[in-house]
């Protein structure tokens, strides 16, 4: 973006009187501002075209929840939050004033910008094998390939809607191949509870007893074993805020994924509008160095 006294120099040179430009046109003329005394680029010959993925699709299915300061937390977590640094003037050609943020409030100027502030393990979001294995992986460093794969589905919301506590297991992946056959090569396997239309009921979502132990569903860790030995997965996926079940204090499915340097992905939304297999899901992960995980945006190619 360029910056306010560039923006102003092309304001002024303009002038109000002049005919109307539009932003596309407003930035490219920002850009030649910049370049101004600068010896003219060489022409280059275009670069190849990029490789193209083919996805065949009847629908898209967006798997992610939307991030809110309501979203719900561990217990101690910090949550989402959100604030204007800069505010868009309504004037014709609005000048950067006030604080960035400070107790004049948000600045006034072209371009809408918020602060985020956030724990990297909020809303729909990766674990990385950093996030629970010494040594392990950081979330720039998991393979782009794993971040497309196909998705199956494993339905275990009658059991989770009477049990608070129930686990995928290993007998509910056989019993899924029984019905839909072997899981794909390197897959994403997806546990659905149901749990995510709970999100809004921050307390159901979490699930604290009188005693503050949480309850939701997750995986068995021997059905994780299973998975990363017996079968080609790149992750595994759950509509809760834990791929154990929350009330674990061995996170044994955690140690079993992350340890194989396989990751995680939690709180998906809409897994029952996927079918148990036949669907592509593309993860858009984050790249920062270091990270342990963090939130992305989760969709699903339903063919």
């Amino acid at each position: 973006m360029c910056s306010p006294a560039v923006m102003a120099h092309v304001h002024r040179t303009i002038g109000e009187a002049a005919p109307a430009v539009s932003r596309r046109g407003l930035l490219g003329a920002a850009g030649l501002a910049v370049l101004g005394g600068m010896v003219a680029p060489r022409a280059v010959s275009a670069a190849p075209a990029a490789p193209t993925i083919s996805i065949r699709a009847r629908s898209l299915v967006d798997l992610t929840h939307t991030l809110t300061p309501d979203f719900p937390v561990w217990p101690g977590s910090e949550a989402f939050a959100m604030e204007p640094v800069v505010v868009i003037d309504p004037s014709p050609f609005g000048s950067i004033t006030g604080s960035l943020g400070g107790s004049a409030g948000p600045a006034r100027g072209e371009f809408l910008v918020n602060r985020l502030s956030y724990c990297e393990h909020v809303g729909t979001h990766i674990d990385a094998p950093a996030h629970k294995i010494p040594d392990g992986r950081t979330v720039e460093e998991l393979p782009i390939e794993d971040f497309v794969a196909p998705i199956a589905v494993v339905d275990i919301s009658d059991r989770a809607r009477v049990d608070a506590d129930a686990v995928l297991t290993v007998a509910d992946l056989e019993a899924w191949e029984r019905e839909y056959g072997r899981l794909p090569a390197r897959s994403v396997v997806a546990m659905n509870s149901g749990w995510d239309a709970h999100v809004a009921n921050p307390g159901k979502y979490v699930g604290l007893d009188v005693t503050g132990t949480p309850h939701s569903p997750g995986f068995d860790p021997d059905a994780v074993t299973f998975l990363v030995e017996e079968r080609d997965i790149v992750a595994i996926g759950v509509d809760t805020l834990s791929i154990d079940a929350a009330r674990s204090r061995t996170y044994g499915a955690h140690v079993a994924a992350l340890g194989a340097g396989k990751y995680g992905i939690e709180s998906l939304a809409n897994l029952s509008a996927l079918p148990p297999v036949g669907a592509t899901v593309v993860v858009g992960a984050p790249k920062h160095r270091g990270g342990s995980g963090g939130p992305c945006r989760v969709l699903a190619f339903v063919d």
